[in-house]
């Protein structure tokens, strides 16, 4: 009877709890953060539950299939930043199994493999994506241009495709103009690059095509001493792809979601920002 009175969001979401709360201690993927497993507390699982629902909700009422999605994990209002980590969310096959669903919100993002210079492409469920230890229960998402959508799609429900652009080398800080490592907005850029420009086969043409759209990587300001105690003190951020030039001045360009958000809505790739809370 409970499961009928559940709105059609609201039923997405609490079909997946289960399945949440059992990968929070298999899973060890964390989004370029800290290893800091601890078991999570009721009511951080109640708010992340009320975000995933009026995520869903918001999605639902864009009328979008695909959307670049966004959670603020981490504090980064040092570097004036907001969002920490994004990923392409899509509507999967609607059910044949429940009248009138018009499919789950799916979202596929890169994770770090905890205390590893590595990560891997996982696709996951809305609650999943919120219920990270979040530093803000706020998400923001772009919805994309419909012909960019359509050329998504495919690539998004597609396991070979969807690891295309995929480098298991992991560095939080990765150079947007090098293939040595790859972090997780990178991943899902490049492979939006591969979707709408047929000539993107790689990651090289990719971020070709990405300068040759104007996309600006954000620039954070780090000292030599702050940027050797991160490389020593963790395995997940290394400078060795930066440009000398530009890292012993202090400029570590990176891919972020502000820059990101801010590209999309210049190029006419995406429209703005929508937050929900």
């Amino acid at each position: 009877m409970m499961a009928k009175r559940l709105t059609e969001a609201g039923r997405r979401v609490a079909e997946t709890l289960l399945i949440t709360m059992a990968c929070l201690t298999a899973s060890q993927a964390w989004a370029g953060r800290a290893c800091e497993a601890h078991p999570p507390q009721a009511v951080d699982i109640e708010r992340s539950m009320q975000l995933a629902v009026a995520t869903a909700r918001a999605l639902d009422a864009s009328g979008a299939q695909v959307v670049v999605l966004a959670r603020a994990g981490q504090d980064l209002r040092r570097y004036g930043l907001h969002y920490s980590h994004l990923g392409l969310a899509y509507r999967d096959a609607p059910s044949t199994d429940t009248v009138g669903s018009s499919g789950r919100w799916r979202v596929a993002h890169k994770l770090n493999r905890c205390g590893t210079a590595r990560a891997d492409v996982f696709r996951q469920g809305l609650a999943e994506f919120v219920l990270d230890d979040l530093f803000d229960y706020e998400v923001g998402f772009v919805v994309l241009d419909a012909s960019l959508q359509a050329k998504l799609l495919p690539i998004l429900i597609d396991n070979d495709q969807l690891a295309r652009m995929h480098t298991p080398a992991y560095s939080m800080l990765a150079y947007p103009w090098s293939r040595r490592y790859q972090q997780s907005n990178q991943w899902a850029i490049e492979t939006l690059s591969m979707a709408q420009e047929p000539a993107a086969r790689d990651r090289e043409r990719a971020q070709a095509w990405l300068k040759l759209q104007a996309y600006q990587p954000s620039v954070l300001h780090l000292g030599a001493l702050t940027r050797l105690g991160a490389r020593v003190g963790t395995a997940n951020i290394a400078f060795d792809d930066h440009p000398n030039s530009k890292r012993f001045a202090d400029r570590i360009e990176t891919m972020t979601v502000d820059s990101v958000f801010d590209w999309l809505q210049a190029s006419h790739l995406g429209a703005a920002p929508v937050v929900v809370r």
